[in-house]
């Protein structure tokens, strides 16, 4: 690759700040949350660092590895963190780097002069958040490598080998005192580093999921452009407008192209973070596009059709467009930089998108005119709304008697204890007015499908009865700068649809039109989803109503365990509170087979490796312990041969162990040692071992009523089926559709009731996310759609046609 002009980059370019203190104590300080955003950031800290060596002009591959314990290997081929002795610190620059908060190259403005990472505190973060963390890199002809436990080092910085290359490895496993979940999705990280691709033409990053075996490789020389090509794929309807300049060391690019939707999709960068509040970068493209638009209609000569004054929206609308921007100084809100703060860039960003739209509408007559008549088309279209808001607001200003015929009003007029529940149809709709208390309670049954508003335009959404209805009911008006949430009638909105895919598609259509319309609502907590029963078990007098499939095995257990004996190999009898937790261990188990089944472990594999009685590691596999492996998995008929492998010659990188289990049908299944170093193989080998503690051999014996003769069972699942069969015997279970077959006094019981309900409310995590979901699921592309229910379907547990 060219490589640009060399600038030192050595110990003394990194400069410390301050020391690394109570990352652990307080993580989401630092990356936002332990939750799964916070687990993913971790990778995008230690990849930010392989990116700006790129925008630096020194690194043109990047390679990132998720391997089966959840730890991940990213490789760059930069110049590598340097490795001599720091002149304050006295100890190697990449120790100082990896354990001293706020340490790095970013300062001095010479080893780079932008980058993502610029808070320096990234990679040393990362390290004190790992389990493990192991740095290797190739740099002045020799590999130098040292390993870290929860950010502490745990060997000297030690040449290791020779090399002809530079760049850097960091291996890191997340610590699960930590995070509350180490399972990476394929999904998040695919879409970042493809947007990193775009940002930054020419640098290929490859990508490699071992738990879902799936690989990817992200590389664009069309940078931004190919950004808005690909966003819009067929949708767009002139060429792609694309501009770039620099301001004092601010680099601004823009890319932008109409879509035949109505829908505006921003996507905003600073040294390639993703900025999804926005920011001054954002306002100043904003501003110049209205301002260059109008401009062009005042000093043209137009026809009258396009002589008006149009607003932001108005040119926006159906607009897809990339902004990028390079700062030496750059400002975020946080460490997790979701919002631009410079001031003056401003001004740098609507100077040169004003300078490099006006060209183009000068030089692309025909082009713009096709522009101009769909904005002057959507602000006609905005009009057209205001006014059928202002005619939906007069007729609520007419008080109850202008509520709509369907809705079953509540007497209250606190609107603090008043609840509305949006039922589908007339059938459950009746139910629900019978059974609702209607002193707090309305019940607005709506007919048919709602209209999915992702695929629609204001004032044709306004023209729809059910979403009219919708409005009114709740009598805080409709669009922006007409929304009063103080006149809200209801302060609990309650979707309660049918369990079955109609209902979730309704549910789905209800909570696109909120989350379009009226997101204030969702913030404040005024949105939810009742939880009507899946199951009715009765006998006799008794009922139960069950809510969800893991409540019906607790309910099973719970049932069965006092009236079931069940004799162990040593002949201990277990019974109520011991045969519970015996059986509720075996249910865990299950799951977490059906999990591994789930990154090609196969069931029936897994359950003869958990049963041998020595627990594994990626180190057993360095000992003895491989040939007692080997000879318990062949008598149950499987080959075990073990294989070290370089996966990746090109990063000079260490052979790797991989087991090979060849069944009598010569099916393999390969396995990365690491695996045994997840976290979902201790905990269920942890349950294994509970089950063991029982009965050595997990087989089992149920007794009859006198305890003397009984059922023989050779494994914990045989004997989970066989005893939760026992405990259906004699119930009559209803699976539950429709609300229409509840009466309404189960109906009341069991969703209505404040005593006894269980109601989820919606909430918004991240708003951007939320947002591009809805795109994808409710827009107007099918293939997006498609995919989401391709690569997911394998997670549906239960599907109801």
């Amino acid at each position: 690759m060219n490589t640009p002009e060399t600038t030192d980059y050595n110990a003394g370019s990194i400069t410390i700040l301050e020391g690394l203190s109570a990352v652990r104590k307080r993580p989401a300080m630092y990356i936002g949350s332990t939750d799964t955003h916070g687990l993913h950031h971790l990778v995008y800290e230690v990849i930010d660092n392989s990116i700006d060596e790129t925008m630096a002009g020194y690194c043109n591959r990047i390679k990132v590895r998720v391997h089966l314990d959840n730890s991940v290997t990213i490789s760059d081929n930069g110049r590598g963190i340097p490795v001599d002795i720091h002149p304050k610190e006295k100890i190697p620059a990449v120790q100082v780097v990896m354990t001293v908060l706020h340490a790095g190259g970013k300062f001095d403005n010479d080893s780079y002069k932008v980058s993502g990472g610029l808070h320096g505190v990234g990679v040393s973060v990362v390290n004190a958040l790992s389990e493990t963390l192991e740095v290797t890199i190739h740099r002045n002809g020799q590999k130098y490598r040292q390993q870290y436990k929860k950010g502490v080092p745990v060997s000297e910085l030690t040449v290791v080998g020779t090399t002809d290359r530079t760049g850097t490895t960091i291996k890191f496993r997340p610590d699960e005192e930590i995070f509350e979940d180490l399972n990476f999705q394929y999904e998040v990280l695919a879409k970042r580093f493809q947007e990193l691709a775009y940002l930054n033409k020419g640098v290929a990053i490859e990508f490699t999921d071992e738990k879902t075996q799936t690989s990817q490789t992200f590389h664009d020389e069309g940078g931004i452009v190919s950004f808005v090509r690909d966003t819009n794929e067929t949708k767009g309807f002139h060429p792609i407008i694309y501009g770039k300049g620099e301001v004092d060391n601010v680099f601004v690019e823009f890319a932008m192209q109409y879509s035949t939707g109505y829908k505006e999709n921003m996507f905003t960068f600073a040294n390639n973070i993703r900025t999804k509040e926005g920011g001054t970068h954002l306002q100043g493209f904003r501003s110049a596009l209205t301002r260059a638009v109008n401009t062009y209609i005042q000093n043209t000569d137009l026809p009258k059709k396009f002589k008006e004054k149009l607003s932001g929206d108005d040119v926006r609308e159906g607009l897809t467009t990339v902004i990028n921007v390079r700062i030496p100084d750059p400002q975020f809100e946080g460490q997790t930089k979701t919002k631009l703060g410079n001031s003056e860039v401003v001004g740098y960003v609507a100077g040169i998108v004003y300078e490099q739209l006006s060209t183009f509408f000068a030089e692309h007559p025909k082009e713009t005119k096709q522009i101009l008549e769909k904005v002057v088309d959507a602000s006609r279209a905005r009009q057209a709304a205001r006014r059928a808001r202002e005619m939906v607001r007069r007729k609520g200003a007419l008080g109850d008697h202008s509520l709509p015929g369907k809705l079953a009003d509540c007497q209250s007029r606190k609107p603090e204890e008043s609840e509305v529940f949006i039922v589908e149809g007339d059938s459950a709709g009746g139910s629900a007015k019978q059974g609702r208390d209607s002193k707090f309670q309305a019940i607005l049954p709506l007919r048919g499908k709602i209209l999915n508003v992702e695929k629609t335009r204001f004032d044709k959404m306004l023209q729809n009865k059910e979403i009219k209805a919708l409005i009114t009911a709740m009598g805080a008006g409709i669009g922006e700068d007409a929304i009063n949430l103080d006149k809200l009638r209801y302060h609990k909105i309650i979707i309660m649809t049918d369990a079955d895919v109609d209902g979730a598609h309704i549910r789905t259509l209800l909570l696109t039109f909120f989350f379009r319309q009226y997101q204030e609502l969702i913030n404040q907590g005024h949105i939810y989803i009742a939880q009507p029963p899946l199951y009715r078990v009765s006998k006799g007098k008794f009922e139960q109503y069950i809510t969800y499939e893991e409540e019906m095995d607790r309910f099973l257990i719970d049932r069965i365990s006092s009236q079931e004996t069940v004799k162990t190999e040593q002949e201990t009898l277990l019974t109520g509170d011991e045969l519970k937790e015996l059986l509720t261990t075996i249910t865990r188990i299950r799951d977490n087979l059906a999990d591994i089944d789930n990154i090609g472990i196969d069931t029936t594999l897994s359950r003869h490796l958990f049963s041998f009685d020595t627990k594994l590691s990626p180190d057993s596999f360095h000992n003895g312990e491989v040939a007692k492996l080997q000879e318990y998995m062949a008598s149950w008929g499987y080959t075990l041969d073990i294989s070290r492998e370089i996966l990746d010659s090109e990063e000079d990188e260490e052979p790797r162990i991989f087991l090979h289990f060849t069944d009598a049908n010569e099916h393999i299944v390969r396995i990365g040692a690491e695996f045994f170093n997840s976290k979902l193989y201790k905990t269920t080998y942890g349950l294994y071992q509970s089950v063991r503690a029982k009965s050595p051999g997990c087989s089992f014996t149920i007794l009859d009523a006198d305890n003397e003769k009984g059922i023989p069972v050779k494994s914990p699942f045989e004997l989970l089926s066989l005893i939760m069969e026992k405990a259906k015997k004699g119930l009559h279970i209803q699976r539950y559709k429709g609300l229409g077959e509840m009466n309404p006094e189960q109906l009341w019981e069991t969703t209505m009731n404040p005593e006894t309900r269980n109601l989820l409310r919606v909430t918004i995590a991240d708003a951007a996310e939320a947002d591009e979901l809805f795109v994808k699921l409710m827009g107007d592309k099918v293939e997006p759609r498609r995919d989401f229910i391709v690569k997911n379907a394998l997670s549906v547990t239960d599907l109801d046609i």
